[in-house]
């Protein structure tokens, strides 16, 4: 490799340490489950029990029942936010999100809504209904609330229930508690985004970038773009309303923010680590080049990888793993883009060990 190119890919490598640091994976400084989402100010969770995982990973000698207690107690709710995909959100913060970011989705959903022959006369009445029928602390799947719309009829055909509940959430009424065997239960947003006072706009860019950039960076502004779902302008203004509380570094040519409170160093860390699919360390960033050696890229691109369970050392991809659950067994079963040593063998199945743990069962690797 040319010395060019060698010194950017070490580079390139000291930026994923550092963000290792900054996402809490190798610098642990919280308790709770809730105080993981308000510091990453989102955690993407369509996968649910993945993004159950996300939050175990940053808590270590945590279990997937705190994780899912702390939804139960509504102090994580689950709702779309970030580009118009579901994610955990604290619930002190859930409403200066969506009051910030639910707008821009519902306008880039007006195309499909006349396709689905949604106007706003017909989304209204359907969140008001919806609303209704989670009275109180009910909460009911999405089968269990086709019957209330079918009954005032609107139609739930096809995509119709998904789109009313995304809008009756976009608007602030309603979100998702836990799920059962992947059905998630809805229960109305209390109190609803129009009962609270609202974050100016100037505060909200500023609050939403300055969370990501300390709890991503070193990141880019195109990062923070990719991630919020901002239009361009928006995310430089909450980003120089923010500058004074963070520092700008150029890195492998390019601008990057970060904490001011940020080592230059990071910190030491576990070697390996089982990201679940979709997890923040990877989804967070539109370059992914930190964590992703072009030697790799091609194996990555084609398994879909940032969708899929990732193994991370060093902060690198280095393979993608599977899980098959039992009665009291998990078996990971990992697909090694590079050959591991006997020693990086044990640290995996230290990670592995750890899996279990959070999900109270043994773990095993099984090696192909």
């Amino acid at each position: 490799m040319p010395d060019l190119a060698l010194a950017r890919r070490r580079e390139m490598n000291k930026i994923a340490l550092r963000r290792l640091d900054a996402q809490q994976l190798s610098s642990v400084q919280f308790k709770l489950p809730d105080d993981v989402v308000k510091w990453l100010g989102a955690i993407q969770a369509q996968d649910y029990a993945g993004a159950k995982w996300s939050v175990g990973l940053r808590l270590p000698g945590s279990s997937d029942d705190a994780v899912e207690q702390a939804i139960a107690d509504n102090v994580i709710v689950r709702t779309w936010a970030m580009r118009g995909t579901l994610h955990f959100v604290a619930a002190e913060d859930v409403h200066w999100l969506l009051a910030l970011l639910a707008p821009r989705i519902i306008a880039k959903n007006r195309r499909r809504y006349r396709q689905l022959e949604l106007d706003e006369q017909t989304l209204a009445r359907s969140s008001a209904l919806l609303y209704g029928a989670l009275e109180g602390s009910r909460q009911l799947d999405r089968q269990a609330l086709r019957p209330v719309l079918e009954k005032e009829g609107i139609s739930t055909d096809g995509q119709r229930i998904f789109y009313m509940l995304q809008r009756a959430s976009l608007d602030g009424l309603i979100c998702q508690g836990v799920a059962e065997k992947n059905k998630p239960a809805f229960l109305r947003l209390a109190p609803p985004l129009a009962g609270i006072t609202p974050v100016p706009r100037e505060e909200a860019l500023a609050r939403l970038a300055l969370r990501y950039f300390t709890s991503r960076g070193p990141a880019t502004l195109d990062d923070f773009v990719w991630w919020a779902g901002l239009l361009v302008a928006d995310a430089r203004a909450g980003l120089e309303a923010a500058a004074s509380k963070l520092v700008r570094e150029t890195l492998a040519g390019k601008t990057y923010w970060l904490a001011d409170s940020m080592p230059a160093s990071p910190r030491s860390a576990p070697d390996l680590y089982l990201l679940p699919g979709f997890d923040e360390y990877l989804v967070s960033y539109r370059d992914r080049s930190a964590a992703l050696d072009e030697k790799y890229a091609a194996a990555w691109s084609r398994s879909k990888a940032m969708f899929s369970p990732s193994i991370i050392r060093r902060g690198q991809v280095i393979g993608l793993w599977k899980r098959t659950i039992k009665e009291y067994l998990v078996e990971i079963t990992p697909d090694l883009f590079i050959d591991l040593t006997a020693v990086n063998i044990r640290v995996l199945e230290e990670a592995a060990v750890a899996y279990g743990r959070f999900l109270g069962k043994t773990a095993i690797i099984k090696l192909q």
